[in-house]
């Protein structure tokens, strides 16, 4: 830090070149110094001030570096085309499948220290996967080596665009930076020594692309600074952080307080305000770092991003895309089997083979779920509230073969195909036992941050029927906040193995 520069300005700032939310105050007011104390006074480290962002940045925050990157990479593969159209099918394929490597591999996830040299080692190991994949492919369906010689130059000379076409975007990404012409509000949960290093580095440095607005304290105690002349202004506490966000227009939270609870931080920013922004923690093991991926940092100080808490954006798109493939693909192969089941229900209990039952989705919405009829209820309320039939003698045969099989529950597809469920995703539950569970285990409610699944990750790690809330909850949240399309298929392939043992309810 550096010492106070004159009286009234901070860090350089101008003096008030800041805002404060009308709560605020920097420290108790105090009497003149004297002669005495002045030397020392000139000493002390001061808190650096939020200050006034640039007009252009303003119509600028929707703007991130991958807008730029991405069209330039896609422009670089696809240069071959405009020398020749001899190779166009294998020019188009090695596009996609080198942006989708990308992608895969971090090379458009956000950062904040923007180097070319830093992405080097892995676009090149990346572009070399690509190539062999290609040329293998290449080799297998020509079998004339001049043609696959002639392809696989226009690969490697694409290759070399896209290197130079990274390095220009890089320094056209930090050119904006530093002129503000590009930059996001953050807000730093924590009050402590590393927060205050990190809101001169942003002040200081504005290659990071933040503008820093203030902190939020985000100890156990939310006034616990707020008379420290040397702490950093603080917004708010950590239970107006939704508001504060929406007052100050952040967009980037960085959480820099190694004293913050864990588990009120994480009720807090799993709300969707919260949830919506880019999260960035400092680790609390400086001297640890995962051997993949490329590292970030803000100066010295390392800083982790985070994924989003709920499922949107691009990843709910492709999840989305894929509910509707496997749903349709599975109403029609499994049209046989569903006609099987209709006629067995209909034998078991005559008209009447559907069972409707309302259940909470997405975000506290209500909806009919459908399934094939195991039994008769004795009236709604006892479907609504009556917690496990499993050992209900009113379940016949029939029922019982149906629900342990789980074919009972082949009808769902058709509630993911109108966007009710999706495949995978947190049990579907009714009103009065949402109610209840959401009263007693604060993280239950958290799962309908996504739709309903037909499966889960709970359903296939042993947690169905009498089995603790809590832990269905854990893994429910667990699977909202690790999703992959991977995760969703090792889930789909332990789905089939269940149910050909027969472990159904």
């Amino acid at each position: 830090m550096s010492s106070v520069p004159a009286a009234g300005s901070v860090d350089g700032a101008a003096p008030g070149s800041g805002y404060l939310l009308p709560h605020q105050r920097l420290g108790p007011s105090a009497p003149p110094a004297t002669s005495a104390d002045s030397a020392a006074t000139r000493t002390v480290t001061t808190a650096v001030l939020p200050y006034v962002g640039s007009r252009s940045s303003e119509r600028t925050r929707w703007a991130r570096a991958w807008m730029i990157t991405a069209p330039v990479d896609l422009a670089a593969l696809l240069a071959p085309l405009a020398l020749t159209d001899r190779y166009w099918r294998g020019t188009l394929f090695t596009a996609a499948l080198t942006i989708c490597i990308f992608a895969a591999g971090g090379l458009y996830r956000p950062r904040r220290h923007m180097s070319f040299l830093d992405e080097l080692p892995s676009l090149c190991g990346r572009l070399l996967a690509s190539a062999a994949i290609v040329a293998i492919i290449a080799a297998m369906r020509h079998e004339s080596v001049p043609y696959v010689s002639g392809f696989m130059r226009g690969v490697a000379f694409s290759a070399g665009l896209v290197l130079v076409g990274r390095a220009v975007t890089r320094a056209v990404v930090l050119l904006a930076r530093k002129h503000r012409w590009v930059e996001q509000n953050a807000v730093i949960l924590g009050s402590g020594p590393v927060a205050v290093e990190l809101a001169r580095l942003l002040r200081r440095y504005p290659q990071y692309g933040l503008r820093f607005v203030g902190c939020v304290d985000a100890g156990r105690d939310g006034a616990r600074r707020h008379g420290d002349v040397n702490s950093p202004p603080l917004l708010s506490s950590l239970d107006e952080l939704e508001e504060t966000l929406a007052i100050t227009e952040c967009g980037v939270i960085i959480i820099a307080d190694p004293d913050c609870p864990e588990s009120r931080l994480m009720e807090i920013l799993r709300r969707p305000a919260c949830a919506s922004r880019d999260l960035w923690v400092v680790p609390r093991l400086w001297g640890s770092r995962s051997q993949g991926g490329m590292s970030d940092h803000i100066g010295a100080i390392p800083v982790v991003h985070l994924r989003h808490t709920n499922l949107s954006g691009p990843r709910w798109a492709v999840k989305r895309a894929s509910d509707i493939v496997l749903s349709l693909t599975a109403l029609i192969l499994l049209s046989p089997l569903l006609a099987l089941c209709a006629v067995l229900a209909f034998i078991d209990g005559g008209p009447g083979i559907f069972f409707y039952q309302e259940r909470i989705g997405r975000y506290g919405k209500r909806f009919k779920v459908i399934k094939f009829r195991s039994m008769r209820p004795v009236n709604e309320h006892e479907a609504q509230t009556n917690w496990s039939i499993a050992h209900d003698r009113r379940v016949s045969p029939i029922g019982r073969f149906l629900r342990r099989t789980s074919l009972d529950e082949l009808p769902q597809l058709w509630n993911v195909l109108r966007g009710d469920m999706t495949i995978v995703g947190p049990r579907p539950e009714r009103p009065y036992f949402v109610e209840k569970f959401s009263a007693e285990h604060p993280d239950y409610a958290m799962r309908h941050r996504v739709p309903v699944g037909l499966t889960g990750l709970a359903q296939v790690s042993g947690l169905r029927g009498d089995t603790p809330i809590s832990d269905r909850a854990r893994f429910d949240n667990y699977y909202i906040e690790n999703w992959s399309l991977w995760l969703d298929i090792k889930v789909l392939l332990r789905t089939v193995a269940e149910v050909f043992r027969g472990r159904g309810r």
